[in-house]
């Protein structure tokens, strides 16, 4: 498996963890699904981030192989 895979994997693992959290706490209806959203901006600014760096990660590769291949 891969490591972007794993990563993503783990990811979805606590952002169904907090969810089901969230979700079974005694808060009034209109805090929790504020909590949910919170929560939700993090995780895709996070995973954001993640792909963000995978891709530049991907271009630095690519630029190594076309130097060496030049």
């Amino acid at each position: 498996m891969s490591r972007g895979g794993v990563l993503l994997g783990a990811l979805a693992g606590v952002a169904v963890g907090a969810l089901i959290g969230i979700l079974f706490a005694p808060d009034k209806g209109s805090a929790t699904r504020k909590k949910i959203i919170d929560k939700g901006e993090d995780y895709v600014d996070n995973l954001k981030e993640k792909i963000n760096g995978i891709l530049h990660d991907g271009i630095k590769r690519g630029e190594k192989v076309r130097e060496t291949a030049a």
